[in-house]
C-alpha cells in the first residue's frame, strides 16, 4: 500500500510529542541465533527479552520467520553503525567469515565523510558500517526512495527530527543520534519492506491516540489503528502501522512504563 509523497505536506508543522527514533524490526528464522549475532558483532546489548537486544537508544527486534527477502530491493536499503576503530572491527569479522562486500579492499575512506564499508548479516540485512566519533553506535537508516527529497519531506512532517546535512554534505533527518537519509531507487518503485529481512521502522509517540488524529489529518490512513499492547517485559503500550513513501511499513508507537 504506497502512500503518495505530495507538496500538500511541505511546510506543514511536525507533529507534538515524538520521542526519537524507537525500534528497527528485522527478520530472522531463529531470534536467538540473530540477536546473538548482533551482539558479537554488532555490539548490542541484551535487556531481558530474547528476540531483541539494543544499541545507543535503539532497540532492534525480530520477528522469528523466514524473510521474503533481502532488505535490498525494499524501500529500506541497509541500516548503519558506527564504531571507534573500524580497521579492527573489519579484522575481526573477516577472521569469523562474515559476508562482506568487496572482500579485498572493504574499507573506504571518503574525504570529508569517514571511513566506510558494507557487510550483510546471515538474514539479508544490509550493514553499512562507519567510523564516525560524532555519531556513535547505532548510526542510520538509508532509505531508497522515487523521490529522497520529498520521502524525506513526508517522515519529518510524521515524525518531526531535524533536517540537517551528515558531516555537511548529506541530506538527512536527525532523530536524537540516528540520521534518516534517503538515495534514489535504481529499478522504479522498491518493494515493500514489509516481510523482508528489514520489516518495518518506529516511532514513538507520548501520546499515540492524538498523534492518529493529526497524522489521519495529514491524509495517511492507518493499517492497523492503534491499540493496548504488553510487551514480553510487561510492559503497557499503545501501537499502531502506517505505510509510509516507497511501500516502508511503520510501527508508530506509544513506548511503556
Amino acid at each position: 500500500m504506497a502512500v503518495a509523497v505530495s507538496a500538500a505536506f511541505v511546510g506543514l508543522p511536525s507533529l507534538a510529542g515524538a520521542t526519537p527514533y524507537h525500534h528497527m524490526h528485522l527478520t530472522a528464522p531463529d531470534v536467538k541465533e540473530a540477536v546473538a549475532w548482533y551482539v558479537e558483532h554488532m555490539g548490542c546489548k541484551g535487556f531481558g527479552r530474547e528476540n531483541a537486544c539494543q544499541i545507543g537508544d535503539v532497540q532492534l527486534i525480530w520477528f522469528e520467520r523466514d524473510p521474503t527477502g533481502p532488505s535490498v530491493g525494499s524501500g529500506v536499503n541497509h541500516i548503519g553503525f558506527s564504531f571507534p576503530d573500524l580497521e579492527a572491527k573489519m579484522a575481526g569479522w573477516k577472521a569469523a567469515g562474515l559476508n562482506i562486500e568487496n572482500p579485498d579492499a572493504p574499507i573506504r575512506d571518503v574525504p570529508g565523510l569517514f571511513k566506510l564499508a558494507f557487510l550483510s548479516d546471515p538474514w539479508g540485512t544490509r550493514l553499512e558500517v562507519v567510523e564516525d566519533a560524532e555519531w556513535p553506535d547505532f548510526h542510520h537508516i538509508h532509505l531508497s526512495s522515487a523521490d529522497p527529497a520529498a520521502a524525506l519531506t513526508w517522515y519529518q512532517d510524521i515524525f518531526g527530527g531535524e533536517r540537517d546535512k551528515l558531516k555537511g554534505r548529506i541530506d538527512g533527518i536527525r532523530y536524537g543520534g540516528v540520521w534518516l537519509v534517503a538515495a534514489e531507487h535504481p529499478d522504479g518503485a522498491p518493494a515493500t519492506s514489509k516481510g523482508r529481512a528489514i520489516d518495518h521502522l518506529s516511532w514513538g509517540f507520548s501520546d499515540l491516540d492524538a498523534a492518529a488524529v493529526e497524522i489521519k489529518a495529514k491524509g495517511v490512513p492507518f493499517d492497523m489503528e492503534p491499540r493496548p499492547f504488553t510487551n514480553p517485559l510487561g510492559q503497557q503500550m499503545k501501537i499502531s502501522f502506517i505505510y509510509g513513501p516507497d511501500d516502508v511499513w511503520i510501527e508508530v508507537v506509544q513506548p511503556g512504563q
